[in-house]
């Protein structure tokens, strides 16, 4: 990942792009080894010029979403022809403070997963390593979470049959960076040629404004996962009424046909009560898995913001009673 693309992502607008890789002798089953990877394009509605281009391109004209295709393509197998790494087996996506965890990573990543299944998600926090802490996690769908998702089924009973939490959603896959032996000695050589002044910044605090943005969107996600509670209490106390109505129509029915039967005549028809009491629509609860999930992850960057401060707190007042 060059520097370029992470001076871009800082600068407001989410990046993504493909993973390209090839199968190397030595490399355990399951595992990649990723050098390449290329911007998918983001087609902008422009003029005739733009339109020529893509007929002289490509032959003929192309919609959006199939020009795009072609572009992926048509730039796997340009690498190909030279040699170079071209197996498509993942993307990654910059994010900023953790905030990944959405709908559209996750149908993005099972249609990536469900046509190749080691295909791997990266997520890049360009924030948090401009701190001084490499931010670079690699994720994947747990294997019951790709089954609902085939099943396109995400009600209540479904994801509890499933077993699925917001903890059984994504499986973290370990990361092992290597680096040439140039780049090693040019690490060790700057090590070495760093001031010995610069060595009271490590006890400074890190800036408040990172606790204060997560903070933040911890609030909001918390309010929208009332919203969603208050809409799950809502369809509950629906169905249990109509359960209620639907045993007291049942009862009313068996009564009358007892005095019929005692008069003489004939019991009443029997008639479909799923029509007479159609069962609410349940929420979709997807999307309070993610939101749990998300308030999950901002949780974990909080409680790491904090124990690295109070780490630092708690060695500068031993340093300073030392000196006294």
């Amino acid at each position: 990942m060059t520097s370029r693309k992470a001076r871009t992502s800082a600068s407001g607008h989410s990046r993504f792009s493909f993973f390209l890789s090839v199968w190397k002798d030595g490399v355990p089953q399951g595992r990649h080894r990723l050098r390449r990877c290329f911007f998918q394009l983001h087609h902008r509605p422009g003029g005739e010029r733009q339109k020529q281009r893509r007929v002289r391109r490509f032959g003929r004209e192309t919609s959006a979403d199939r020009w795009l295709v072609q572009y992926q393509m048509e730039m796997m197998r340009s690498l190909r022809h030279v040699n170079i790494d071209h197996l498509h087996v993942g993307w990654y996506q910059s994010t900023y403070y953790g905030s990944f965890v959405t709908r559209a990573l996750l149908d993005s990543q099972f249609s990536y997963q469900h046509a190749i299944e080691e295909s791997v998600v990266l997520i890049y926090d360009p924030i948090k390593t401009a701190q001084g802490s490499l931010s670079l996690k690699a994720y994947r769908l747990t294997p019951k979470l790709m089954e609902v998702c085939k099943e396109k089924d995400f009600s209540p009973e479904a994801l509890k049959k499933g077993n699925i939490t917001f903890e059984h959603m994504f499986e973290e896959v370990p990361i092992v960076i290597k680096n040439s032996h140039l780049i090693n000695v040019l690490m060790w050589e700057l090590e070495k040629k760093s001031a010995v002044a610069d060595k009271h910044e490590l006890l400074s605090l890190a800036s408040s404004n990172h606790l204060g943005k997560n903070l933040q969107l911890l609030m909001d996600r918390v309010d929208e996962m009332s919203q969603d509670i208050v809409k799950y209490n809502t369809y509950m106390r629906n169905t249990s009424k109509q359960q209620q109505q639907k045993h007291q129509y049942q009862q009313r029915r068996q009564q009358e046909n007892m005095q019929r039967q005692s008069r003489g005549e004939p019991p009443l028809p029997e008639e479909d009560l799923s029509k007479l009491f159609k069962p609410p629509q349940p929420p979709a609860r997807m999307d309070s898995l993610l939101i749990a999930g998300q308030i999950n992850t901002y949780c974990q960057n909080i409680k790491e913001f904090t124990a690295q401060n109070l780490g630092k707190l708690f060695m500068a007042q031993a340093l300073q009673e030392y000196n006294n």
